[in-house]
């Protein structure tokens, strides 16, 4: 797996090098021509610096702040060149700002703000919200038509999955006997959707890694940034909202601005469970964490006729992080959301385990289907040194799509639906583990009840109103 896909000439700055910078830097010295010393890594703190050295890439601790970005990235970056952002706190937007007007190309794992717009309280929550801050890089867009390639949240989730959906899309179709073609355009995507009668579609994730060094008190554990994760989980929970819907969430909000593809919970994401299921753990109860790929996902695969939308499919992520991170929020929640004092992410000391990493599209014909990612961490130790199974299923497909943009480097500001899924995919495949399409009869509404009464919609099992935890 030494191939080259492409070659860049120019010089490439990394902002950030915590789980992603680190397991992405050999990745894209495997893939690219480039030499070491046309990256450059700008972070918060000495975390990495060892293996910057190890790779000959130049280093420095020196944080980005609202004051001094500007004149950072323009001491670095010139047109052609490329900036990679794997940081958190940091402004996404004025990042993506700033490389439209410069010609400098861009890629983030996920639209960030500056410090404190998490939980910034004077701040409205619909504000502090995914869709406000994709609402706020894609108005970028008419400011810098044609600029130079610019692709927002493109890791594992937002990212991959959407060119999973694609594949789960077309495979659902050729088991139903339904001649698919070759979808070319967000509507034919949509219409697909559509056809199969797709209602819901979770982003399932249960990561199974664990470690003999287990969580001490005050300390976060995480298999990627714990600071990251907590900083999303303070962001109101956020659905994609399917026209199937019928029961209005009590805690249910409009944006009131924007695509109107989601809604958000009037709660946090860290405190709202929902039921989903993946192969190998089968039914669980995951978070309903905010991401990205919530609202792009179920705006792609929006139909309108006459301007009326007539189909759209709830979307959201149901994620159960490894053990060690559970018993983290749990403290974390118990602790009033204020974030201990240490953190830890688990990598090298992992013992055993794997991430399973899918999309489950629901409500169709056959039921439920799974499709994607079972990595385990002996597989990612052969495949990728600084890595762990989550960080891989992150690393892989964004270095894919920094792939892609060298290769289209003045396609504008893009997400990923609206990329190549075949090319991102090919280029992802390959540091995935096992790829993995399971159909289930599972439901929601499986085993509820029996004990005890249940807040239930027993004429549709797909609404969302069964999935959420009580």
């Amino acid at each position: 797996m030494q191939k080259k896909y492409a070659s860049f000439s120019g010089r490439m700055l990394m902002v950030g090098f915590g789980a992603v910078g680190q397991g992405s830097l050999p990745l894209i010295l495997r893939h690219i021509e480039i030499q070491p010393g046309q990256i450059a890594i700008v972070t918060a703190n000495e975390f990495g610096k060892d293996i910057a050295a190890e790779y000959g890439v130049r280093f420095r601790v020196e944080p980005l702040t609202r004051g001094n970005y500007a004149a950072i990235l323009a001491r670095e970056l010139g047109p052609g060149d490329f900036l990679v952002n794997a940081s958190f706190d940091v402004s996404s937007v004025a990042l993506i700002e700033w490389c439209q007007q410069q010609g400098v190309l861009y890629i983030d794992a996920c639209i960030e703000p500056w410090p404190g717009g998490h939980t910034d309280s004077s701040v409205h929550a619909s504000r502090r919200s995914n869709y406000a801050h994709r609402e706020s890089a894609l108005a970028l867009r008419g400011k810098f038509s044609g600029g130079p390639t610019c692709v927002l949240m493109h890791g594992a989730n937002p990212g991959l999955v959407s060119h999973l959906v694609k594949q789960a899309l077309l495979q659902i179709a050729a088991d139903i006997g339904i001649d698919a073609g070759e979808p070319r355009s967000r509507d034919a995507w949509a219409q697909l959707a559509a056809q199969l009668q797709v209602k819901v579609i979770h982003v399932s994730e249960r990561d199974h890694q664990t470690s003999q060094v287990r969580k001490r008190k005050d300390e976060f554990v995480n298999t990627w940034s714990s600071e990251a994760f907590c900083g999303e989980s303070l962001q109101p929970a956020e659905l994609g909202w399917g026209t199937h819907e019928r029961n209005w969430p009590h805690d249910g909000r409009d944006y009131g601005f924007g695509c109107g593809a989601a809604i958000y919970l009037d709660r946090p994401g860290v405190a709202t469970r929902v039921r989903s299921w993946a192969p190998q753990v089968g039914s669980f109860h995951g978070w309903l964490i905010s991401h990205g790929e919530a609202i792009s996902i179920p705006d792609f695969l929006s139909v309108r006729e006459n301007g009326k939308l007539i189909y759209r499919p709830t979307c959201h992520y149901a994620y159960h992080p490894c053990d060690d991170a559970v018993l983290s929020l749990q403290e974390f929640a118990g602790n009033g959301w204020h974030f201990p004092p240490q953190q830890r992410l688990l990598r090298d000391e992992i013992d055993a385990g794997f991430d399973e990493l899918g999309v489950l599209l629901m409500g169709h014909k056959k039921g439920a289907y799974w499709y994607g990612s079972q990595l385990s961490i002996e597989e990612t130790r052969k495949l990728c040194p600084h890595n762990n199974a989550t960080s891989l299923q992150v690393n892989a497909p964004f270095v894919a799509a920094i792939i892609w943009a060298l290769k289209n480097p003045r396609a504008g500001i893009l997400e990923p639906d609206e990329l190549d899924y075949q090319a991102l995919l090919k280029m992802s495949t390959p540091y995935l583990g096992k790829l993995v399409g399971a159909y289930t009869d599972w439901t929601p509404l499986a085993g509820r009840s029996s004990l005890y009464p249940d807040d239930i919609d027993a004429s549709d099992p797909w609404q969302f109103r069964n999935f959420r935890v009580g």
